[in-house]
């Protein structure tokens, strides 16, 4: 068996490196402000319906990127798109730093809204390149890896602001900064070492005739309209399922703030309770790729495989409804992280089911469409979430928590009225007869 795998190669776990790093440096740049919130919040004199006013402004573009960086990647393709994609959030990122006093909300929204654009770039480029890349049987797998990176991202942010921000708020530009230097490094490795799998060179023959072995190459040609693939119910079934996005930006922009006024956590403190909830989050991501694909290579159909871990996960993230009843600061990060891990394994399957179903063309359009009700429930709950804490003070989390917990079964039976078999579309879009 290891003969067999080390003929074939494994040129495409170099390119799901920089796919990675990628979604790393994403994540970092998107955390840093979640980190900082309460010492931003204090600096700066925001309520929490300014907070919410700025993550809303991210949301808002990441909406808007999700609707249209898809179609602009499945137009220019994975190479051309995704550098634009990450020149764009990176140039943003950086710009957060040049915000003063003055018009402080103002000038983070406007960073947020060029930094939550060009974000939104990176997971329809990313899946695309996964199916370009990768057999079906590996792709949840693949997703799960790259996928992970989020959690990295978000891991790193709080050492990095605890290691260089000050309580009182002295060096806070200085995170913003420094992904421009990582994307910099990034763009030039991935205009460097990125073809698609038929036109590169250092593939061997095996390796792109196993990659191919279960899937059709991508034909050249007019790209399908995305009016076209709006109608269809398989693409409403993905982002049904990307309604969840919503809990996702709740631990990744309210989570430090819950930590910091529910139990009095400190800048310099927020490092070590974000490494368990992330951590947590990784091995979820990596568990549940690799789970649906056992499934997969013991005979289950792709249906039956990703439903049933999607129901595993469904279950595994019903205990974060009891955050809010924790005592203990430990409890509570526990049962984030492993709320954070079903997730995460949810998402990695969610991902996948979109090159399970439409054809590799259609990918990034897809993902795009589903990333824009993600984004959009993600706005809405955000500011009924910052609208309610100052009203109510924290009792509010507790909605949140209880929403969050139960709301990953409700919206897997959902995505099974809507795609009960989870049969495969042709390149247009016309079910292949089984």
């Amino acid at each position: 068996m290891n003969k067999i795998k080390q003929r074939i190669g494994n040129y495409r776990y170099r390119i799901l490196g920089l796919l990675l790093f990628a979604t790393t440096i994403n994540y970092f740049d998107r955390s840093i402000i979640g980190v900082m919130a309460p010492t931003l919040q204090k600096l700066f004199d925001w309520t929490n319906n300014d907070y919410a006013n700025i993550i809303i402004s991210f949301q808002v573009a990441y909406a808007i990127g999700m609707l249209t960086m898809g179609g602009i990647i499945d137009k220019l393709g994975t190479k051309i798109g995704y550098t634009v994609a990450i020149g764009i959030w990176s140039v943003f990122g950086m710009l957060h730093a040049a915000v003063r006093p003055g018009f402080s909300i103002i000038g983070f929204s406007l960073a947020r809204f060029g930094l939550g654009f060009g974000e939104a770039g990176n997971f329809p480029a990313a899946i695309k390149t996964v199916a370009e890349w990768f057999p079906k049987k590996e792709r949840a797998f693949a997703t799960g890896i790259f996928n992970a990176a989020t959690s990295i991202g978000a891991i790193a942010a709080p050492f990095v602001v605890g290691l260089i921000v000050h309580e009182d708020g002295k060096n806070w530009q200085i995170p913003f900064l420094i992904t421009g230097a990582l994307s910099a490094i990034w763009i030039i490795l991935w205009l460097k070492y990125y073809k698609k799998p038929e036109a590169h060179p250092s593939l061997s023959k095996e390796e792109l005739e196993y990659i191919q072995s279960d899937s059709e190459v991508e034909t050249v040609g007019a790209k399908i309209p995305w009016i076209k693939i709006i109608k269809k119910r398989q693409a409403w079934a993905f982002a049904m399922a990307k309604v969840t996005d919503a809990v996702w930006w709740f631990y990744l922009f309210w989570g430090a703030k819950f930590l910091a006024e529910t139990f009095g956590l400190k800048l310099k403190d927020i490092g070590l309770p974000f490494f368990i909830m992330y951590m947590l989050a990784d091995l979820g991501s990596i568990f549940g790729g690799y789970l649906s694909g056992y499934f997969i290579r013991k005979g289950w159909s792709v249906n039956k495989a990703r439903k049933i871990t999607l129901l595993i996960c469904a279950v595994m993230i019903i205990p974060v409804s009891y955050v809010a009843f924790a005592e203990n600061k430990w409890v509570a990060v526990v049962l984030i992280g492993i709320g954070a891990a079903g997730h995460q394994a949810w998402s990695a399957n969610i991902y996948t089911l979109v090159s399970d179903v439409f054809p590799k063309k259609a990918t990034a359009s897809v993902v795009g469409i589903g990333g824009m009700v993600g984004a959009v429930t993600g706005i809405v709950s955000s500011k009924i979430l910052g609208s309610l804490l100052d009203k109510a003070d924290n009792t509010a989390y507790f909605w949140a928590f209880l929403i969050a917990g139960s709301c990953y079964l409700v919206v897997l039976g959902c995505i099974h009225l809507l795609m009960p078999k989870m049969t495969p579309l042709d390149e247009n879009l016309v079910t292949v007869k089984e």
